[in-house]
């Protein structure tokens, strides 16, 4: 790869004072013909996720919770624990699971059984926790916001985002209506407005003025030690959300209007029948699970650069399993017509052009990693210019 910048400065582990400088392409569109070209039945993974209407639906009654919260118990508490002890590299320096047959079942069974209610009861679970704690404290609802409903409305966002690629449903109006419904927990109008600018870092990944998942020369500038850094990890969905509308404002079409005026309507109903703690506690899930939290690792793990080599990064942890496999994230940009349900599947079939990318386990090591090393920053993204971007669409 051709680069320039200056991100380790004239010393090694001074503030950088620009951007990496790409000089080519990004790297997925190429990496993606290479493996059609040896893989070709990778193709019969593209499309919508067949079981995704599967998700949409629950148990009713009390059977059907009971379930639920054994399933988040199981993947939240049991599975880093079966991780440590199950998840072990062959041969061939893959990982596979290992135990018992018995083992082995629970674990896919609570994988599976996870992801078929997930859906449809995030939204409905979270919305009755914001009815419940209408008149609880201000300190218990930030306790709760941040230690579970966070969970819950990144999860969310992260749907917003699959849905984002119409990978529920093959028309793509019912994957935007579907987006809509995600986003009534989240407290604010998202879902369509992430699409338009979201679909653009796919297609023109790293472009200056164009790709506005990279931050601001203003953020960057101000941005420069960990005082500053930590700031700005609490307050990164602020940026991550306004960003784009100081920079590169789009005029808001219908469907924008029509996620505003439904995301008001369930705010004004909150407030109205349960009080403005119901609407707080959604907004701060929202707040906190977007700032200083393990989920909003993945913000920083995608495409912050910590080898100069590499501007796309994987992350291969257990959340994974709350997240729509969004750490699949080399995979996903590969190929952003696979859902995440199949990702794993990529890297299983194509191992070779995976196994020597750098990756992570963690996301909250790489919050610490970006705060308290010197030399990393909001500059430490990669940018290219348009004239440098193939104009061909990377879906």
């Amino acid at each position: 790869m051709g680069y320039g910048g200056k991100q380790r400065g004239d010393a090694e582990g001074a503030m950088a004072t620009d951007f990496f400088w790409s000089y080519t392409d990004e790297p997925h569109a190429s990496r993606r013909r290479q493996i059609l070209s040896q893989y070709p039945q990778i193709k019969q993974l593209f499309g919508p996720d067949p079981f995704a209407f599967l998700k949409l639906h629950c148990d009713r009654g009390g059977f059907g919770i009971l379930l639920f919260f054994i399933e988040l118990f199981v993947v939240l508490f049991y599975w880093p624990l079966w991780e440590s002890r199950m998840l072990v590299e062959n041969s061939e320096g893959r990982s596979v699971l290992v135990g018992t047959s018995e083992e082995i079942c629970a674990v896919q069974w609570a994988i599976r059984l996870y992801e078929s209610r997930l859906f449809l009861m995030v939204v409905l679970l979270q919305l009755w926790t914001a009815t419940f704690l209408y008149n609880a404290s201000w300190m218990k609802i930030l306790i709760v916001a941040y230690f579970f409903g966070s969970f819950l409305n990144h999860n969310l966002f992260l749907a917003i985002h699959e849905l984002s690629h119409n990978l529920a449903f093959s028309t793509p109006v019912y994957n935007r209506w579907l987006g809509i419904f995600a986003n009534l927990p989240i407290g604010v109008p998202m879902s369509v407005t992430f699409q338009k600018y979201h679909l653009e870092h796919h297609r023109y990944q790293g472009v200056d003025g164009v790709d506005m998942d990279v931050p601001s020369l203003t953020e960057a500038k101000l941005v420069t030690n960990v005082v500053s850094k930590s700031i700005w990890v609490i307050f990164q969905l602020f940026f991550y959300a306004l960003r784009p509308l100081f920079l590169k404002p789009k005029p808001p079409g219908i469907w924008e209007f029509v996620n505003l005026i439904i995301q008001l309507a369930l705010d004004v109903g909150l407030v109205h029948f349960w009080g403005w703690k119901a609407l707080g506690y959604l907004i701060l899930s929202t707040f906190v699970g977007g700032g200083m939290h393990p989920m909003a690792g993945h913000f920083i793990s995608e495409h912050y650069v910590f080898n100069p080599d590499q501007e796309t990064y994987s992350y291969y942890g257990p959340l994974n399993l709350m997240t729509w496999s969004v750490g699949y994230h080399n995979e996903h940009h590969d190929f952003p017509r696979i859902p995440g349900s199949k990702l794993h599947k990529v890297r299983e079939i194509a191992p070779e052009f995976y196994e020597n990318l750098d990756s992570y386990r963690s996301w909250s090591q790489v919050i610490y990693m970006y705060i308290m090393d010197r030399a990393v920053g909001p500059f430490s993204r990669m940018k290219r210019n348009l004239a440098t971007k193939s104009l061909k669409k990377s879906e």
